[in-house]
């Protein structure tokens, strides 16, 4: 089977790489801002022009001599995802110099043998698209003239491109119908440490300063012998902790990917334990009917005082989801992170679950029976009937006569299915229809 081809955008930072990433895949889907650095690790997304389908690479800014570690872990990654590419697009600032990073970035290139496209960007007038002279010198052929932002010459730009595309690659294909598991949590609580994990290689950025994640990450891995599509998302911060506009839309982004996403792996600094922040991503998820499993990391550095602090804060403020298992775990050593898998697989299996409408009803009619709704208004509603409508999160639908049923009595019908019903790890929804 063919596989879709890889195309992946490189170059020094902050000359457009993902403003014209966004341009490509026709979204905003890569996180743009004029500070240099925003894009740290590699992210790919899906694009199709003219009928020819193929992935985009995002990566981080390429630097020649990176000052700091995380220049230097950035320039890594993207020179791993260039030796896994199809295509290479290299994009230079048409508006400056040639500088040592381009000239090393062009070094690159023509060691790795991959096919490339030089990608001239910030091309918005016809008087910078005749100068460009300076761009030969990379020795890269001739420089496609581009405007990323104001969208110049894009349309010629992913002619080229998907001309250049190779054809009949060897493959497995991609994996569809596959589970989606998203990474959340506070910033440096260990996410991208546990995708690196269960991918079974560095394949993001890990550090100690917080926020190295800013875009999510997505990729496919097989994880004991499944595929599941690993989303690591950006740490989710505090309103008041917001300060520009990237991170606003990297919050925003991992929101969307919570929504999406079948379970959401919810990790949890074991040091500092469940924090009020940490309630409120928790009422979010619940909210979403994602599958949730909370992971107490770095375990492992607790002691015995510290462990029963934090189960006490987990027992008292994440209360509301005590459907969700805890696995205490430490994604830098692996310790327990084998039985992960088991628990992803039996949260899946319990948001698929489907209860036949007679076992509902006959529930349903016990449960009236002995603990009958509670008048309100001068008026006792009746359930007529119960169904389960939906699976991916269960969702029952029960029809009433008589008035409002009250969200503490549907409460207690939630608490009597799950005691009856086995749906660790997935929020219940129950909706009510009025029968006249």
């Amino acid at each position: 089977m063919s596989r879709t081809p890889i195309v992946v955008v490189l170059g020094r930072p902050n000359v457009g790489k993902s403003t014209l990433v966004n341009r490509i895949v026709r979204r905003k889907a890569a996180v743009t801002n004029e500070e240099p650095g925003v894009t740290r690790d590699r992210r790919q997304f899906e694009a199709e022009w003219a009928g020819h389908e193929f992935h985009v690479v995002d990566t981080g800014g390429w630097e020649a001599r990176p000052k700091e570690q995380l220049a230097s872990d950035i320039r890594e990654q993207a020179e791993v995802a260039v030796s896994g590419a199809d295509l290479v697009v290299f994009v230079a600032d048409a508006t400056t110099d040639v500088t040592d990073d381009d000239m090393g970035i062009a070094r690159v290139l023509q060691r790795s043998g991959v096919p490339y496209l030089l990608a001239a960007n910030k091309v918005d007038s016809p008087a910078i698209e005749s100068d460009l002279a300076h761009l030969w010198g990379l020795g890269l052929g001739t420089p496609i003239p581009v405007s990323a932002l104001a969208g110049r010459n894009a349309g010629e730009f992913l002619d080229l491109l998907v001309g250049s595309l190779p054809t009949d690659l060897d493959g497995d294909g991609d994996p569809d119908t596959i589970a989606s598991l998203a990474i959340v949590g506070r910033p440096n609580v260990g996410k991208s440490t546990l995708l690196n994990r269960l991918a079974g290689s560095e394949r993001v950025l890990v550090s100690d300063i917080p926020g190295t994640t800013r875009d999510p990450i997505n990729m496919v891995v097989d994880i004991d012998g499944e595929f599941f599509e690993v989303i690591d998302t950006a740490g989710i911060k505090r309103r008041t902790k917001i300060k520009d506009d990237a991170d606003y839309y990297s919050v925003l982004r991992a929101h969307d990917v919570v929504r999406k996403s079948d379970v959401v792996l919810f990790v949890v600094d074991g040091q500092r334990g469940a924090t009020h922040q940490e309630q409120r991503l928790a009422e979010e998820i619940a909210k979403t009917g994602s599958g949730l499993i909370i992971l107490l990391n770095k375990w492992d550095d607790l002691s015995e005082d510290e462990r029963l602090a934090t189960e006490d804060s987990v027992a008292d403020r994440l209360a509301f989801v005590d459907w969700a298992p805890v696995l205490r775990m430490s994604a830098k050593t692996g310790s327990r992170t084998h039985r992960l898998p088991k628990y992803i697989r039996t949260v899946l299996e319990h948001r698929r679950q489907r209860i036949p409408a007679s076992e509902v009803n006959r529930l349903i009619r016990t449960l009236q029976e002995a603990h009958p709704p509670p008048v309100r208004k001068g008026r006792r509603p009746k359930i007529l009937y119960a169904v389960q409508a939906e699976t991916d999160p269960p969702t029952f639908v029960l029809f009433v006569r008589g008035g409002e049923l009250g969200t503490d009595y549907i409460r207690f019908i939630e608490n009597r299915i799950r005691e009856t019903y086995d749906f660790t790890g997935t929020p219940i929804r129950i909706r009510t229809r009025n029968r006249h």
